[in-house]
């Protein structure tokens, strides 16, 4: 069975087998694996789950799984990379760059329940996964933006899904109160408050986490990082009880010059001279 690499985000793999040709076994990329016919167990991270024509299983780069055919299985596979996305944000809606889907298919609840997709969900996901696989016949389908969208439907589909059968997924609300908690605990570590980092830590796209900060708090986050760092540097001249050497120390600045010149950048001013306001 053909296998993802470096040159490829997506891959389209479609066969029929009666005995799975895999032991046990993890990827490095992400797969939506869809039912055709047959039946078996997929066994995923120790879970049995029976499977039948119609169900829909996502595996992530975490998950180790293999399957146990019963009844002569044809899969559909549909495997991409983390670059897959990344590289289509500005085709992305909101709340796909907020919770990727990436993230989202490593929810625990989906490796320990089979989906029970009803109507009309079922009939649409079986027309959506036939038409990415007509799709991949003609094309090549990294680049297509319709089968992009199809993909993205697919998570629809299993959302819907989620919410009716009374599933409880892993929060994936963003919370406010705990972006601004974080940067206030870190500001004295610069490496921590970068963008790429803080956008990980709470697992959003780093392409969109400027534009999302910005639109909640109504500064831009860059803005936020210094007036936060001045306005504690000042607190700290002000009390008047450490040198500048470990003020510059405490924030992360490689000596007293490079804080100084932060800070005259910021206030138009010497730290000498604002201590003596």
């Amino acid at each position: 069975m053909p296998k993802l690499n470096q040159f490829k985000t997506l891959m389209i793999d479609e066969f029929e087998e009666e005995k799975f040709h895999l032991p046990p076994h993890s990827h490095t990329y992400y797969e939506i694996i869809y039912i055709k016919k047959g039946s078996g167990v997929h066994h995923i991270n120790n879970n049995l789950l029976s499977y039948k024509a119609g169900d829909l299983f996502v595996i992530s780069p975490d998950d180790e799984h293999y399957f146990d055919i019963k009844k002569s299985t044809r899969f559909i596979f549909i495997k991409f990379t983390d670059n897959y996305f990344n590289s289509k944000q500005n085709l992305t809606c909101d709340e796909f760059l907020v919770h990727t889907p990436e993230n989202f298919m490593r929810d625990k609840i989906l490796k320990e329940t089979v989906l029970k997709f009803g109507e009309p969900c079922k009939t649409i996901l079986r027309n959506t996964v036939e038409n990415i696989t007509k799709y991949d016949q003609y094309i090549d389908v990294t680049n297509s933006p319709i089968v992009f969208y199809q993909i993205l439907s697919i998570f629809g589909l299993i959302k819907e899904t989620i919410r009716c059968m009374n599933l409880q997924m892993t929060s994936t609300h963003i919370d406010n109160e705990q972006i601004a908690n974080y940067i206030h605990q870190n500001i004295y570590q610069p490496k921590l408050v970068q963008i790429k980092v803080i956008a990980e830590h709470f697992n959003i796209a780093q392409t969109y986490f400027s534009a999302y900060f910005k639109r909640t708090f109504s500064i831009s986050y860059r803005d936020y990082i210094h007036n936060l760092r001045t306005t504690l540097i000042e607190k700290r001249f002000q009390n008047n009880q450490l040198p500048i050497k470990q003020i510059a120390y405490e924030f992360g600045f490689t000596d007293e010059s490079h804080l100084t010149n932060y800070f005259k950048k910021k206030r138009n001013m010497k730290p000498t001279d604002f201590k003596r306001l």
